[in-house]
């Protein structure tokens, strides 16, 4: 299966199943960057203004999706936590990550770690990398699901109502 057919799937699971769509295309997105949020978040938004849903739909399927991203950084946390800062080495000279920016990064995550996870759930492409120091720094688990989630959540509702909105706009705009 070719990746434009994965995630015209993800984007019919999102349109066909709102709730459990958009749950699951965010654990995916999580653990599976090329589907992006930044399509499937705005797509379940334009679904509920397209339904004329209530508005507190958007907020649900914000709360849901940061459910399925917050369960899947969790597992590269896990990963992250299990194979360690030295085992994480090992794979890291692949991508030409040095031990100078190992440590410049325990530096930095040790002095801000809430806020890079708080703020990086909101930053494409670091979304999914920031659970991997997290992990192998050993973020307290709890401190880390919880700045996840509420990461997740900011990120998640605010995609979603620009996607409400944008839906909105075209049916006036459109008529």
């Amino acid at each position: 299966m070719s990746i434009e057919t994965f995630v015209q799937w993800v984007i019919s699971l999102v349109s066909d199943y709102l709730y459990v769509g958009i749950f699951s295309a965010s654990l995916l997105e999580t653990i599976f960057p090329p589907i992006p949020s930044e399509a499937i978040f705005p797509l379940a938004g334009y679904v509920v203004s397209k339904n004329n849903m209530s508005f507190l739909h958007v907020i649900g399927l914000g709360i849901t999706g940061a459910a399925g991203s917050t369960i899947g950084a969790f597992v590269i946390y896990l990963v992250a936590f299990k194979i360690g800062r030295e085992g994480l080495a090992r794979y890291l000279k692949y991508a030409r990550i040095t031990d100078d920016h190992m440590k410049k990064v325990d530096r930095w995550f040790a002095h801000h770690g809430e806020k890079v996870v708080l703020f990086g759930r909101m930053v494409p492409g670091v979304r999914e990398l920031v659970s991997i120091p997290a992990g192998f720094l050993k973020m307290k688990m709890l401190k880390f699901l919880i700045f996840t989630f509420v990461g997740s959540c900011v990120w998640g509702i605010s995609l979603s109502i620009v996607g409400y909105y944008f839906g909105v706009a075209s049916v006036h705009f459109f008529g």
